[in-house]
């Protein structure tokens, strides 16, 4: 399970130090794609054939489902490791969730998420001040604390 935040810098070729306490769960490499919110997803190899089964079941003839298989796969990436322990997060993906220099990342049980710094700050201002209903709403969905 992932969990908690870490700030880090991209470098100027795009390359992401990921924490060790988030990395040695990914083995070798990690799966990279657009997520949702604006953020990029980042999964293991496991839970990405998991993610890419479920797309694959999704009906073709759907235009809903054409759309979010496309969303999720046009731009994933399988981003290996250097001996630094960084990856290399390919342009397209830095230009949709406009990662600029300052990141963060932030662990989501099963993946992670990697949010540019200003957009991470307006989310989570915006999610403090909604919890109470977003607690609530979840609560009619069955989930309890």
């Amino acid at each position: 399970m992932f969990m908690g935040q870490y700030n880090h810098n991209l470098d100027a070729k795009g390359r992401l130090i990921v924490p060790a306490r988030l990395r040695e769960p990914l083995g070798e490499h990690a799966f990279v794609t657009k997520g949702l919110d604006g953020c990029l997803f980042v999964y293991t190899e496991d839970d990405w054939k998991v993610f890419e089964e479920k797309l694959g079941k999704l009906p073709i003839t759907s235009p809903d489902a054409r759309q979010f298989a496309r969303f999720f796969l046009a731009g994933a990436a399988d981003c290996e490791f250097d001996r630094q322990g960084r990856i290399l997060i390919p342009q397209v993906l830095r230009d949709y969730a406009d990662l600029k220099k300052e990141v963060v990342l932030v662990g989501v049980a099963s993946r992670i998420e990697i949010w540019s710094e200003q957009r991470w700050n307006e989310r989570e201002a915006a999610y403090n001040q909604n919890m109470d209903e977003v607690a609530v709403n979840l609560g009619n969905l069955g989930f309890s604390i």
